[in-house]
């Protein structure tokens, strides 16, 4: 086949492909254009397709943009054709309006997470910023940083979640206290919310997983008067409590404590 030839068949694969696709009047017969016109096997375009191998090499070029532009216009005239009928058929069809209306799911917060959300409000009004670190934690990090003597029953595997490869699931929100220090230069002002994992059952009062929420204060002229009055302003505002009694507790990682 010459050049020629081949010039007036793509013009006849195009007129009368277009003449099929467009005389469609539904889906089941615009899908038989489909294959008559661009099926995979024997279709009129494949066919085209197929006789660009016996096209000369200097006039493959020539052949190679004719086919291209054939099969570019009937794919868009059958995309176009497939919307149009899709379209008609949407809008023929009834609505039932019998049919009950469908319920509109709507989600809602967990209400620890409005506790959290309503915890870290009061201390925003006092000038805390919320800072959040990593769940996956490094063992010095969540450990060494905070001075952790090494034989502490923490560090053992049957009290903490270790991680495949190094690692650990942070046992508190602590090491975002060392992140923020690394981080920022003093004055600092931190609510540390998050979630915390220790390798307990599930009881009344153990849980592997749960939020904890801590706070870091560094500044000149900070004590324990600071921190009494902020806890004071705390529990007047989420617990509605209008007396507090403090208590001196030991805690081997800070003191005083309370």
């Amino acid at each position: 086949m010459d050049l020629q030839e081949y010039l007036a068949e793509a013009d006849s694969v195009e007129r009368e492909g277009t003449s099929a696709l467009a005389a469609a009047a539904n889906a089941d017969a615009l899908e038989a254009a489909r294959i008559a016109v661009l099926g995979d096997r024997h279709g009129r375009v494949k066919a085209l397709q197929e006789a660009l191998k016996a096209i000369s090499k200097t006039d493959k070029p020539a052949a190679g943009k004719r086919f291209n532009e054939v099969r570019t216009k009937l794919e868009a005239l059958h995309t176009e054709r497939k919307a149009t009928l899709d379209r008609s058929r949407n809008e023929s069809r009834p609505d039932d309006l019998t049919l009950p209306a469908r319920r509109q799911w709507r989600g809602a917060k967990h209400p620890v997470t409005l506790v959290v959300e309503e915890i870290e409000s009061i201390f925003r009004e006092l000038c805390f910023t919320v800072a959040t670190g990593p769940e996956a934690e490094t063992e010095w990090y969540n450990f060494g940083a905070l001075n952790f003597p090494a034989n502490h029953p923490a560090l053992d595997a049957h009290d903490t979640l270790y991680l495949e490869g190094g690692g650990l699931l942070r046992t508190h929100t602590s090491p975002v206290q060392i992140r923020t220090l690394q981080s920022y230069p003093p004055p600092i002002r931190v609510l540390i919310p998050g979630t915390v994992y220790r390798r307990d059952f599930f009881d009344a009062s153990h849980a592997p997983a749960f939020p904890q929420i801590e706070g870091l204060c560094v500044d000149e002229g900070i004590s324990f008067v600071d921190l009494k009055s902020t806890l004071n302003r705390f529990a007047e505002r989420f617990f509605g409590a209008s007396r507090t009694r403090f208590r001196p507790s030991y805690f081997p990682f800070t003191e005083q404590s309370a």
